[in-house]
Order: C-alpha cells, then structure tokens, then sequence
C-alpha cells in the first residue's frame, strides 16, 4: 500500500506540514508506504484549456504536475492539504490539483482520497469542501475521521499544540488505511464496480 500525499502550504514544515507528518507516523505504524510531495511552493501555471493533453497523454507544461502524474497512478490512496487563504486552498496548489486530474486519464475509481486543511480560525470547511471535490467527481471514496480533517495554528509551528487537531489526523490516518485495504480486498474478491459510459448532457445544445 502506498499514500502520496501533497502539501499545498509555501512553507515546507509549517503546520500543513505537521498535520500530514502526523498522519505519515500512523501510516508507517501500519507499515503503509508515504510519499510527501512539497508544491505550495513551486512556479505552478494554471490550465489553459488548451487540451494537449488529451493527444500527449501529459500536461504541455512539464512541471511538478507531470512529475506527480505516475505517483499519482501508482498509489492506493491520496492525501490533498493546504492551508486557508480568504477561505480558499493555496492558488498554486488548485492550479496543481486542476491539471493533475484533468491531464491524467487513467481511471483514479476506488482510490481512496483525504483532503487536509490548516487555518488559524475560520475558512476551514469551505477550503475542506473545495478539495473534496477533486475526489467525488472522479469516484474516489473521501476518507473521514472524528470531526472535519483539519487543524489549528497561525505561526509555524503552533499546529502542534492542538491536541484535537493531532488527534483528528491519527484517527484519520487510520480510517485511510482500513478503507484502502478493505477495497483492496474487495477489489481481489469482486473486482470494481461496473461502470456505465459516460452520457454527457449539456444545458445548452
């Protein structure tokens, strides 16, 4: 079993990061293999719709999304967490997540996702709600935990006093790894669930 997990904080040991090495100590417990991408900080772009990808099978701009794109294929599980800006994940890191998902066309059905934010206060659950969304339209199963996956802290480093907010991430830490073995001992048993093609309808024609 492998976890790649992204942080989306420009700071590579703030307290996105603490959250996610929370989660890696269980993971590692569970003898769960983890790979921890840092993209807050890199030089991402945005799509451009331009669709090449379709062609080439990789996004035109080759950058960390192309570098991740294998990962990505690879794992059972993936863990997506940024910090809050105005209620919002890091720019950089949904420029990331926009081409990762669009470019690749591999099919991600069964793999199981975790979206992980960080705030000093507010803006949590709807950052929380933005990431889960990469997850549900593409028939990833969101791994949960005790309460919203989220933890506290303004400067680097205070994530570490929220004991509820540690805790939250080794509860779902384990919760991760229980649904990834369990559909991969259902994909061995039954195989994945049958899947219809696809019938876009547009609102306008």
């Amino acid at each position: 079993m492998k976890v790649l997990m992204i942080n989306g904080s420009p700071h590579a040991k703030g307290n996105t990061y603490i959250a996610l090495h929370e989660m890696e100590k269980i993971f590692q417990k569970e003898e769960v293999e983890t790979e921890i991408l840092q993209i807050g900080n890199k030089p991402i772009r945005g799509c451009i719709a331009c669709n090449s990808c379709s062609e080439k099978g990789r996004c035109v701009f080759d950058d960390a999304v192309n570098e991740a794109a294998p990962k990505f294929e690879e794992c059972d599980g993936l863990v997506v967490a940024s910090p809050v800006y105005y209620a919002s994940a890091n720019a950089t890191l949904i420029a990331f997540l926009d081409r990762l998902f669009y470019s690749t066309s591999f099919d991600k059905t069964m793999k199981v996702g975790a979206a992980v934010v960080a705030a000093r206060r507010g803006g949590l659950s709807a950052t929380f709600d933005e990431l889960n969304k990469y997850f549900t339209i593409c028939g990833m199963p969101g791994a949960s935990s005790q309460y919203w996956n989220s933890i506290h802290g303004r400067a680097q480093g205070e994530a570490e006093q929220d004991g509820e907010g540690l805790q939250t991430m080794r509860t779902l830490a384990r919760n991760m790894t229980f649904l990834m073995k369990s559909i991969a001992l259902g994909k061995e048993k039954y195989g994945l669930p049958e899947q219809e093609p696809f019938s876009p309808t547009n609102f306008i024609r």
